[in-house]
């Protein structure tokens, strides 16, 4: 009777380990929604707990919830990587601090590449949330093939910029399209009523505020994003309907402190990406419309942050719905666009991780030079505390929000050679006990100089948005 009782409790301890082996294993989007992932569009509060669940059972994933919205939705970002880098995030993250010089101490020497995925800042181009799911049961599935990618590099996956308008598209979209798909483009299900998804609770459309952070999802998100300073980023948007999928590289006009090492990267991403849609038989382009010159998008915002920023575009968007007929008589599904998303988000963590190290040493000279060698001719911005002081506590604060140095003259200098803004000469100039003195060596050297600057430098006059933003004239 003891061998038998022994023998019993060993099974029940086999099956009891079974089951919790089991209950490990993550549920697809599919199977934890109980629809096909495309089938619909997944209310928020779902994209949120499935990134909870996953979070919840794998030991590859932090949940970070950043901020949240006006109409208080979380913010999220999923740190993923291997568990030997996951047990040492911290680290790791801190250690790329030290490699900007945000952050002070010496720089241990690791390869490990960070790549910042951003879906659906536009919350009725909501393919990209949607996809954002697909992405991140890829790389946690068990025996995923992309595994490895994880042992030297860190994903971070933001699943929507922009909840509120997220929640308002997909909910709409459930409540005039519950049945089968209607891909006729003038029917009810393709035309979004006014105020749409695409703007956050305010209206206010999130892909311009990269720079001047007007809007609470802005300010949390740059918050966060100056904690990581990733290597790479994608901001993953939809377009018109009839376009197939855009890429990097971007098109001109560049700013000018672009450096080279970015454009060539962007190039081989592009390469990247256009094998895998030629695998599938992807329509794609690049090189056009989307240029990298205005800095508050959320290409060219990562860009002078020194990563390789980029916007990804599929096309579709809110009058897409679920499935739409296209002018030749295809039929673009979401489905379609999903895929499309994942391919390219996979893609882009493939070919960082095949290039961390090369990544990471060109990252850090980024930032050497930023501050050894920064752009522009002058040494250092004087900024008049007396002229309108009722505006210089916004204007620092926006510097602090940027994590631009900046520093109080201590007494009254005179002598100074440079440049007025007011009159565009040369000159000798005095400046008062008081008045704000940003210089321009510093880790955000390259912001400073494109946000500072008089006069936009441009390879050719037709850019995709604004070409003038000089914040000292913007702030009188």
């Amino acid at each position: 009777m003891a061998i038998r009782s022994h023998l019993f409790c060993f099974l029940i301890t086999l099956f009891t380990g079974a089951l919790q082996a089991q209950s490990a294993t993550i549920q697809s989007p599919d199977e934890f929604l109980e629809y096909k992932l495309g089938s619909r569009f997944t209310p928020h509060h779902l994209l949120v707990d499935y990134f909870k669940y996953v979070d919840g059972i794998s030991d590859n994933m932090q949940l970070i919830e950043y901020g949240e919205t006006y109409e208080l939705r979380p913010l999220l970002a999923a740190i993923i990587s291997s568990p030997a880098n996951m047990k040492r995030i911290e680290d790791i993250r801190q250690n790329n601090l030290r490699r900007t010089g945000m952050l002070a101490g010496d720089t241990k020497d690791e390869n490990i590449a960070i790549v910042y995925l951003s879906y659906t800042v536009h919350g009725n181009e909501a393919a990209g949330a949607e996809s954002s799911m697909a992405v991140l049961y890829d790389l946690l599935k068990a025996g995923s093939p992309y595994a490895r990618w994880l042992e030297n590099t860190v994903v971070i996956i933001d699943p929507t910029l922009n909840p509120d308008g997220y929640n308002r598209y997909s909910q709409w979209s459930n409540s005039v399209s519950a049945g089968p798909n209607n891909p006729n483009p003038t029917t009810r299900e393709h035309n979004e009523p006014w105020p749409g998804g695409r703007s956050n609770h305010y209206y206010f459309d999130l892909n311009r505020d990269w720079a001047w952070q007007s809007q609470q999802e802005s300010r949390d998100r740059i918050a966060f994003y100056l904690q990581w300073m990733p290597h790479v980023h994608a901001d993953i948007h939809e377009m018109g309907s009839e376009a197939p999928y855009y890429f990097a590289p971007a098109a001109q006009p560049y700013h000018p402190t672009v450096t080279k090492w970015q454009a060539d990267f962007q190039i081989q991403i592009g390469k990247n990406n256009a094998a895998h849609f030629d695998k599938e038989g992807w329509r794609y382009f690049s090189k056009e419309r989307f240029d990298l010159f205005y800095p508050s998008y959320g290409d060219t915002y990562p860009t002078f942050a020194g990563a390789i920023g980029m916007t990804y575009e599929q096309g579709g968007g809110g009058s897409a719905n679920r499935a739409v007929m296209l002018q030749n008589g295809d039929t673009l599904t979401l489905f379609d666009r999903i895929a499309h998303h994942q391919g390219a988000s996979l893609s882009t963590i493939e070919v960082s991780s095949l290039n961390a190290a090369a990544l990471v040493k060109e990252f850090g000279l980024y930032f050497k030079n930023s501050i050894a060698d920064p752009p522009g001719a002058y040494n250092s911005y004087v900024i008049s505390a007396h002229t309108n002081p009722g505006r210089v506590e916004d204007f620092l604060r926006l510097l602090r929000l940027q994590g631009i140095r900046y520093g109080i003259a201590a007494q009254d200098f005179k002598g100074l050679k440079g440049l007025s803004y007011l009159t565009g000469d040369q000159g000798t100039y005095a400046a008062q006990k008081g008045d704000i003195i940003v210089p321009a060596s510093q880790p955000r050297a390259v912001l400073t100089q494109v946000l500072f600057e008089t006069e936009g430098n441009l390879v050719d006059s037709i850019t995709y948005d604004i070409t003038a933003w000089c914040l000292p004239m913007a702030y009188g």
